[in-house]
């Protein structure tokens, strides 16, 4: 295609490489734009929960074999600090530059092409292994529920990622509004949830798993010691884990400067009571023990010994509608991500063509198509939501740490929206981001490492191609040179 071969530069500057500065021309950016004013403050808001909600339904309760009540408490509270430090963070990064780029964007101005590729990277990683697992639980429930006769495997497998990638290339609008609405019911599933499980509650139930007496710090709060505090901290992040990805719809959003710190509090804010109430009905209903390796906490939660009732059915097919809701959100972050990665030239460009509908096709298919053939041949979805899980702590520090350099370096940079405590804020969220991302190795190595690979691979690619072919024109590349044109006159 013509504008694939447009021309492209190397941006000149600190941390840059060397290269002649050309734009390319008109055509290339008009067949790479995102349909603009497409979601106001409330689909926002049910963005940054849709990305979330799964992880009320499972997963979290595993936690509880690594920490106990007390440690997955304190974990989740640790993470809940993280995740609130980030978000505010990322409000004021995402008012300074409200484009398709998210973390990449604010890393690249702030760390250079070398930190914003290593922080796109770590968002991709997260983004498109993510739905890959969450495809896996969805199966899982579709067979469980005896929904069709269908069992999990390929088929559903398939069947969700071309109806739900379908929906996504309609149109940007319409996929926000059906994410809103599987969202709403997946929360009120949560609360209804809740209302039946307290009604059961026994707080000495709270600490009801064997105390690891061989462990350093252990009592019956903390079964596996202090040290399972630290284990606890992936599984803390389930409750939170995608919020951060609000910012990649910016360039999509009605007013971003204003709309969207108000959707990452919100959506914070909705996030955090959701955690509290589960985590604690959840395990007071039932016991901690009962429900720490189950597939279904809140349908156990419920049923105890007694079988299956109207409120644990209700509550195992929300479930289902939990999964749909993350699994159609994240799809749409990776593809946003990708999108603004290949518009600016580090990833081959033809990913980030848009349709005539505004919909970046490719950047949706293709990722697609990986996270299909991932869950296909492993059906390993926990190994692939902790490669996850590593590439998303990877991303927070990072972005934590941009926002912190952008405060050092740039004062004076117009700031719609600032971050309450200022760079103490971002310097919490970056702390607690490299120790989960320590405490990844402990509940999973193999997946630690595996997402490494995937990184040298990346690396290699950026290296040896794609740095010295970046488009300045591309607005998170514009939105850099202009920091370095400004500080070259300030060096003059």
């Amino acid at each position: 295609m013509a504008d694939d071969i447009a021309p492209v530069s190397t941006p000149s500057g600190p941390g840059s490489g060397s290269g002649s500065a050309k734009d390319p021309d008109a055509a290339y950016l008009e067949r790479r734009t995102l349909r603009r004013g497409s979601a106001g403050w409330l689909l926002l808001t049910g963005l940054g929960v849709a990305y979330v909600v799964s992880g009320d339904f499972s997963g979290w309760n595993v936690g509880l074999n690594k920490g106990g009540f007390g440690g997955l408490a304190i974990a989740t509270v640790l993470m809940g600090t993280m995740y609130a430090c980030l978000v505010f963070s990322l409000a004021e990064l995402s008012t300074i530059l409200p484009t398709a780029g998210g973390g990449y964007g604010f890393a690249r101005r702030a760390l250079g092409p070398w930190g914003g590729f290593l922080t796109g990277t770590a968002i991709l990683i997260e983004y498109i292994l993510a739905p890959a697992a969450i495809v896996i639980f969805i199966g899982d429930y579709v067979e469980s529920l005896g929904l069709f006769g269908l069992t999990s495997g390929w088929p559903v497998y398939l069947g969700c990622f071309v109806l739900f990638i379908g929906v996504h290339l309609w149109g940007v609008g319409e996929a926000l509004r059906f994410s809103l609405v599987v969202t709403a019911v997946a929360v009120a599933a949560l609360l209804i949830f809740a209302i039946g499980a307290f009604t059961e509650f026994d707080a000495g139930a709270l600490d009801d798993i064997a105390v690891d007496t061989s462990a350093f710090g252990a009592n019956s709060w903390l079964p596996f010691g202090i040290l399972g505090i630290w284990a606890a901290f992936p599984f803390g992040m389930w409750f939170f884990l995608g919020v951060e990805g609000v910012p990649l719809a910016a360039e999509e959003a009605k007013d971003p400067v204003r709309s969207m710190p108000k959707a990452l509090a919100i959506s914070m804010g909705v996030l955090a009571l959701l955690a509290l109430i589960t985590f604690f009905a959840a395990t007071g209903a039932q016991g901690a023990d009962a429900v720490k390796s189950a597939g279904n906490p809140l349908v156990v939660a419920l049923e105890g010994d007694g079988g299956p009732t109207a409120l644990s059915r209700f509550v195992n097919y929300a479930g289902l509608a939990g999964l749909v809701a993350s699994f159609f959100s994240l799809i749409y972050a990776g593809s946003r991500q990708l999108f603004a990665l290949s518009r600016a030239g580090y990833l081959p460009r033809f990913l980030s063509l848009t349709s005539k509908r505004k919909a970046p096709y490719l950047g949706l298919v293709i990722p697609g198509g990986i996270g299909f053939a991932l869950a296909a041949a492993t059906g390993d979805g926990a190994r692939m939501l902790n490669i996850a899980v590593f590439g998303a702590t990877i991303s927070y520090a990072l972005m934590a740490l941009s926002h912190i350099v952008l405060r050092r370096r740039e004062p004076g940079l117009e700031r719609p929206y600032r971050t309450p405590g200022g760079v103490l804020t971002s310097s919490v969220a970056f702390v607690l981001a490299l120790s989960a991302l320590v405490a990844t190795f402990l509940v999973d190595r193999d997946a630690a490492f595996i997402a490494l690979a995937v990184y040298v691979v990346a690396l290699a690619y950026f290296a040896l191609y794609s740095r010295h072919h970046l488009v300045a024109s591309a607005p998170e590349e514009e939105f850099a040179a202009l920091a370095e044109a400004e500080a070259e006159l300030t060096r003059d």
